[in-house]
């Protein structure tokens, strides 16, 4: 399983790699929209793991340019906020398959994405 990491705050982002690599997974971790992106050109995922507010950049484009270039990748979205929380991101975007909260714990996180990260 190859999973992409998309997450502003390198600490959470580490903790995040560190219990997925414990699934046998792949794991690059980047911080911004350019990073992303050119990581999406350059590698092929199963799952992206999408911190929802970016410091820089735009996490809807990120999934926008996934779902064009790679649309077999699954997106799970997390958030610290409060936005998308009625469930509406998963019609906004179309290869969204997960949206948890950035405080769930690093073993839940990881079980979501072995679960949809898996079925490829």
């Amino acid at each position: 399983m190859r999973v992409l990491i998309v997450e502003s705050d390198p600490n959470l982002g580490w903790l995040w790699k560190r219990h997925l690599e414990r699934f046998s997974a792949l794991v690059a971790v980047v911080a911004d929209q350019d990073s992303a992106v050119a990581h999406l050109e350059a590698e092929a995922v199963d799952i992206i793991v999408l911190d929802l507010v970016l410091t820089t950049g735009s996490a809807i484009a990120v999934a926008d340019y996934a779902a064009y270039r790679q649309p077999e990748a699954r997106i799970v979205f997390v958030t610290n906020t409060s936005f998308f929380s009625d469930g509406s991101i998963f019609q906004h975007i179309p290869n969204a398959c997960a949206f948890l909260p950035s405080a769930t714990p690093p073993d839940d996180l990881a079980a979501v994405v072995e679960h949809y990260g898996s079925a490829h």
